[in-house]
């Protein structure tokens, strides 16, 4: 029954999710295509659409997916499995969080996590970039390239320069711009 398979699938992604949206985004991969809901490409896809939409990542996807495969039922339940062991994790680490934040354990485990996540985080990054700029049946697309360098300029070089960062809202909106004038010019 496609109701308590994304309850379940998005179920885990809340479970298991740790350091974030980012990280989140290899488990979210795993249950998607697992289920066949999502293809890499338009996981990839949605993933920058919610990127650049309000909301945490993990949350747009799962409505998005819920919706596509359920309808308005599916995108509910999809959205109530990824947020509910967040939600109850916090309720519980709320009533105990002063007692258990000071624990020399506890601290040890948060810091041997963080290495773990930014590997993760740093992992799919780079799986994404190949997949999305050296796609498996076809050759490698040079507009592609060409923007993700451009973008990475446009990011990276005004932090060489100055002391000021470039908003990360002024970011996505230039390179939505930029995506969109370029793949009108020259779509596919």
């Amino acid at each position: 029954m496609i109701y308590l398979d994304l309850f379940i699938g998005f179920l885990k992604v809340g479970l298991f999710a740790f350091g974030g949206a980012y990280g989140a985004i290899p488990l979210i991969r795993d249950v998607v295509l697992s289920y066949g809901w999502l293809t890499d490409e338009a996981l990839a896809n949605m993933i920058a659409i919610s990127e650049s939409t309000p909301g945490p990542i993990m949350v747009n996807l799962a409505t998005f997916v819920g919706a596509s495969q359920a309808g308005v039922l599916g995108s509910v339940l999809a959205t109530l499995a990824v947020v509910l062991p967040s939600f109850v994790i916090i309720l519980i680490l709320t009533a105990v969080f002063k007692n258990i934040i000071k624990n020399k354990f506890v601290q040890a485990s948060l810091r041997g996590v963080k290495p773990a996540v930014i590997g993760i985080v740093l992992a799919t990054g780079a799986f994404m970039l190949v997949k999305t700029l050296f796609p498996e049946n076809r050759a490698a697309n040079l507009i592609d390239l060409v923007l993700t360098i451009i973008l990475a300029a446009i990011y990276f070089l005004p932090r060489k320069f100055s002391k000021k960062k470039l908003s990360p809202i002024m970011f996505i909106v230039v390179s939505a711009v930029l995506g969109a004038a370029v793949y009108t010019v020259f779509p596919g």
